[in-house]
């Protein structure tokens, strides 16, 4: 009886003890699991982390690989190294297509001699190189001629005006009057004004370095604020030129604009350009969307094509053509196609080369657009593109409510397929050129201004140079010597850009 009852106490005992055991494991186990989910919040938040470092990672070196190749950065910000573009340079040149120096074809240029030169200066010989006897009254039987090309020495020439006063057999005394470039008792003349105003505005020479030189060649000791006013003079009288030129654009059926950034009066401003090969507007404006545009009176009366890089405001003039610059879409190709994946973005810049050589030949032929069949051809090649491109680039799912971020890709291809129409635009009228360089080329020079000079301290300074800058590359243009049309503006009968012929 005793062993019976001892046996049960010690199952009973183990029963309790085995209960007790399997209640902790349980605990153990609820914490164990409570600690997994913990982790695994942790480890998702870390990998949404991760994946948002990643991605700006990526951004980041795309940003970093961006150079004037594959993005709108001036080629000044490239720095001293330019690897890609010079293998690219070096691999054309291994392959035959372009060498250094004069192009197969190209007319030469050199130093001529001219038929009557300015003086003759006669070298006689004085013995015989042979014997030593004098030539004094030896016959000529050759002349060899060689000719220099050389500065006279430069000094300001001084007319003095007098201006007489007379008596009338009456007794009234009239004084005869002086010409408009004897505005004072000793002042510069419209040669010395010009010389100032062509390197301040077209050489871009800081106004200290324009008085050295003109202290230095013409021996003319010009105070840095007499140079500094003749800008703003010769800026006074060209109101009739700057409404010509933006007449003129106005009325043509293609013209380029563009825009860039200025300091002026210590804030950024906006330098506005409006060009075809043979005018050029310059304005300035706090702004720099359409109320900057219309400020500066060609695209509101615009009629044309308007060639540009596709920035918003341009579209807001809805009553014109537009063209997209198709140098800016190669470039955003080229950095587009480095990424994997996006093999689509090479053959877009293959067909945008073909379009440009499409239209070129056309162009030369006198023809007003490509042939139906190219054409056609040719916009098949960009929708099959276009829907390769949106396959490597499905849209994002929405994570959450707002504005999906698209990648420069995806906004790209948005662009292409939106605006198919203003990339092609040079297949339906091929005066219509393929890039936006002309405006690029013109805002060039305002931009190396900015680099020697700083900023203008003025808006009104600003303006001032912009409308001489306009006149000096309009006249360049058109085959005018700037010296020559800044010396008449001086004068007082500015040059005028002959009416357009369209």
């Amino acid at each position: 009886m005793l062993a019976r009852l001892l046996g049960e106490a010690m199952v009973s005992a183990r029963d309790h003890d085995l209960a007790a055991m399997v209640a902790v494991q349980a605990a153990l186990i609820g914490e164990l699991r409570a600690a997994n989910a913990a982790l695994a919040v942790k480890v998702g938040e870390l990998e949404r982390a991760n994946a948002a470092l990643v991605a700006r990672v990526g951004e980041l070196e795309r940003r970093l690989g961006k150079d004037s190749s594959n993005s709108s950065k001036p080629p000044s910000s490239d720095g001293l190294g330019k690897p890609a573009r010079t293998r690219r340079r070096s691999a054309d040149q291994a392959a035959g297509r372009r060498k250094p120096g004069k192009q197969p074809g190209a007319p030469g240029a050199h130093l001529a001699q001219v038929a009557e030169p300015d003086q003759v200066v006669e070298h006689v010989p004085r013995r015989c190189g042979g014997c030593g006897q004098g030539l004094a009254g030896a016959v000529v039987v050759g002349v060899e001629a060689r000719q220099v090309f050389d500065l006279p020495l430069l000094r300001l020439g001084v007319v003095e005006h007098q201006a007489q006063r007379r008596r009338c057999a009456c007794g009234q005394v009239t004084a005869a009057s002086f010409p408009a470039q004897a505005r004072a008792a000793a002042c510069y003349g419209p040669g010395v004004r010009a010389l100032v105003c062509y390197l301040l505005v077209y050489q871009h020479l800081p106004v200290d370095r324009a008085a050295q030189l003109c202290s230095d060649v013409l021996g003319a000791s010009v105070a840095t604020g007499t140079l500094a006013g003749v800008v703003s003079e010769a800026a006074s009288g060209l109101g009739g030129f700057v409404e010509v030129v933006r007449e003129q654009l106005a009325a043509g059926p293609v013209a380029h604009f563009d825009e860039t950034g200025a300091r002026v009066a210590g804030r950024l401003h906006w330098v506005h350009s409006a060009s075809t090969a043979s005018l050029s507007l310059f304005t300035v404006h706090a702004k720099r969307g359409k109320v900057a545009m219309d400020a500066a009176g060609v695209l509101p009366s615009f009629g044309g094509v308007a060639v540009h890089d596709g920035w918003s405001p341009y579209w807001r003039y809805s009553d014109i053509g537009h063209a997209l610059c198709g140098a800016h879409l190669l470039r955003e190709l080229e950095a587009i196609a480095d990424e994997p994946g996006q093999g689509w973005a090479a053959g877009m810049a293959e067909l945008l080369v073909d379009v440009k050589v499409a239209a070129d030949r056309a162009r030369a032929a006198g023809m007003r657009q490509v042939d139906d069949d190219a054409r056609a051809r040719l916009r098949v090649r960009y929708q099959r593109l276009l829907a390769d491109g949106q396959a490597a680039n499905p849209p994002p799912r929405a994570a959450h409510r707002g504005r999906l971020r698209r990648s420069p890709a995806a906004n790209l291809l948005a662009r292409l397929d939106h605006h198919r129409n203003e990339v092609l635009r040079s297949l339906d009228d091929c005066r219509v050129p393929f890039d936006n360089n002309q405006a690029e080329r013109d805002l060039r020079m305002v931009k190396l201004q900015q680099k020697i000079s700083g900023c203008w301290r003025t808006p009104d300074g600003a303006a001032a140079f912009l409308a001489v800058r306009s006149y000096v590359a309009t006249a360049r243009k058109q085959g005018m010597n700037p010296l020559a049309v800044l010396r008449q503006l001086f004068q007082g009968y500015p040059w005028l850009p002959a009416p357009a012929g369209f």
